[in-house]
């Protein structure tokens, strides 16, 4: 893996009279010399913004989004995403799992991908529990209408209890379901859907701040339509996958495109690693 952005330092003894302002002044990973990067690095690379962070000023949390596309735009095969990542893809998709306080996830993609519960790492506990963190993230799952098997193993074994975030309207049969499976209910909108803009809300109420959602397109865009999306990390990945597949967002049309800032670019066996930020 290598770093493409920001511009890592030419080797140069003089090179940091003319490094441009920004740019990576430290060897190992800030460099460009192609290496498998270590998990800790990946830590550090995408590690979330502090709470006092100006970036967060105002928000309740930070919500991220982590997604693969093909090159012309698939944001799966056949349903699924896994044909489109590979083995640097699976270490950033865990590195980030591993960061968060919670995995958002729309009951769709739950269905689709065979969600299970998060699992713990020995090589993050120490890093989780001087955040405060518990043992592993928990799976909030997004969903209206509860049509959710609460006996998977996303349910009946997880480390830490499955979320579900719901509207008020809600069936409340489907809600008694959830609660005797362990699972913990939350209301992040009025009638039968979620109110996007208050997810993030819902969830730092519990102490849940360090927000990773895994899509799918139409949560995502949902997300990205209300301007509740603070991060978007895009894998692209080298194949092209053609069919009808989704984008990355399917989700209701915004007045104005919302701009993002190009945060970092990292490079393996030609996927791309991007992170943007909202401006």
């Amino acid at each position: 893996m290598r770093r493409l952005f920001p511009f890592p330092l030419p080797t140069a003894p003089d090179a940091a009279e003319d490094a441009l302002p920004g740019a990576d002044r430290t060897a190992g990973p800030e460099g460009s010399t192609d290496r498998e990067w270590t998990l800790d690095e990946l830590a550090a690379a995408y590690a979330y913004p502090e709470a006092d962070d100006p970036l967060r000023v105002g928000r309740p949390g930070w919500l991220r989004a982590n997604m693969v596309s093909s090159l012309d735009g698939a944001a799966h095969h056949e349903g699924r995403s896994q044909p489109l990542s590979g083995d640097a893809d699976m270490r950033i998709f865990g590195v980030l799992r591993a960061l968060s306080d919670a995995v958002v996830v729309g009951a769709e993609t739950v269905r689709r991908e065979g969600y299970r519960p998060a699992r713990a790492r020995a090589a993050f506990a120490a890093r989780r529990a001087a955040a405060g963190q518990g043992p592993a993230p928990a799976i909030a799952v997004v969903s209206a209408g509860l049509a959710l098997d609460f006996t998977l193993p996303l349910f009946t074994e997880p480390l830490v209890p499955t979320v579900v975030l719901t509207g008020t309207d809600a069936p409340e049969e489907r809600l008694r379901a959830a609660r005797a499976a362990g699972a913990e209910v939350l209301f992040a909108g009025e009638g039968l859907g979620i109110d996007p803009g208050r997810v993030a809300g819902a969830l730092a109420a519990r102490g849940h701040t360090r927000l990773l959602t895994e899509g799918g397109p139409r949560l995502l865009g949902q997300f990205a339509a209300a301007g509740a999306l603070d991060e978007m990390c895009l894998s692209l990945a080298p194949v092209v996958a053609v069919g009808s597949a989704q984008r990355i967002m399917d989700g209701p049309a915004v007045a104005v495109p919302e701009r993002f800032a190009l945060v970092s670019v990292l490079e393996e066996s030609g996927f791309l690693f991007t992170r943007y930020r909202r401006l």
